[in-house]
């Protein structure tokens, strides 16, 4: 029970620094790379994703992945109200519907979920594999974002399935390296490992920074619901988890569920009418008749 409480205290650290970051991050959405680079203010909230990163990495040795990537869906409850405040303003009784859905959700998922109880690794093998889908994935959700018009949702997408393999390579690194000692780290998989898990930070960080470009809301929303999904399915497919042991079980973490995409839809929708409502038109000046 010690070590479920430190993983939740964890999580909600991880998510209160990558929910600061992102609200950073949105609004240089419209930059390039090149240009975010030389802007003070981005570099904090890189450092606050790299401080999340490191928290989840340390949550990983008091918890299981199918039960610390789903809260990562409080990234969005608590940048709720911190643009809320930043607006100066009270969160909307839309915003608190869909925070109270979400909690439900995530709490009755943490409840439900079970484990094979010791935390399982990657093979060779199913590293490189994932490896090479993750890359293939991602590149191929990448080119549909940036095609003129498209979804920014897509990026989202590419963005939470990147974060997702990242912490399924963070626990075979730190499983591996608990179990076999420092000397690990000089493995060839071990390097391979640690090398996907860098780039694939970078890339996720770039893709979700340019899905902010039209709205926070929404993208975020999809990041943090398709974070959980793909690395609940690469902890059960390939890392030895077990997610429901019941038919009751399984029905019950679908209610959980919907609860909780539910409630983030919510918030999404709130996140919008809020921004529409506290940006006020632009003023015309008076046009003054030519004498």
């Amino acid at each position: 029970m010690t070590d479920l409480i430190i993983a939740i205290v964890l999580c909600v650290a991880v998510a209160i620094a990558y929910a600061v970051a992102a609200l950073i991050q949105a609004r240089h959405a419209h930059l390039t790379v090149a240009q975010l680079v030389r802007v003070p203010v981005l570099w904090l909230a890189i450092g606050l994703n790299g401080l999340g990163a490191a928290l989840h990495v340390a949550s990983l040795n008091f918890g299981p992945l199918s039960l610390i990537q789903p809260l990562g869906v409080l990234t969005l409850v608590i940048a709720v109200p911190l643009a809320a405040l930043t607006a100066r303003r009270k969160p909307t009784r839309l915003e608190l519907t869909g925070m109270t859905y979400t909690v439900l959700g995530l709490t009755g998922l943490a409840l439900i979920i079970t484990t094979s109880g010791k935390a399982d690794t990657l093979t060779s093998f199913e590293l490189i594999a994932l490896i090479i889908g993750t890359v293939v994935f991602v590149t191929v959700l990448g080119f549909l974002g940036r095609r003129p018009g498209a979804s920014t949702l897509w990026e989202a997408v590419a963005g939470g399935v990147a974060f997702s393999v990242c912490s399924a390579l963070c626990q075979t690194l730190v499983v591996t390296v608990g179990d076999s000692g420092a000397d690990a780290l000089l493995w060839p998989t071990t390097i391979l490992a640690m090398v996907a898990v860098a780039t694939f930070a970078i890339v996720a960080t770039i893709l979700t920074q340019r899905s902010y470009r039209n709205g926070l809301s929404a993208p975020l929303a999809v990041t943090n619901l398709v974070n959980p999904a793909s690395a609940t399915i690469i902890g059960v497919a390939l890392l030895g988890e077990n997610l429901a042991t019941s038919n009751l079980e399984i029905a019950l973490a679908v209610i959980c569920g919907l609860l909780s995409g539910y409630g983030v839809a919510q918030l999404a929708r709130a996140r919008d009418v809020a921004t529409t409502i506290t940006v006020p038109p632009t003023p015309q000046k008076d046009v003054q008749p030519v004498s």
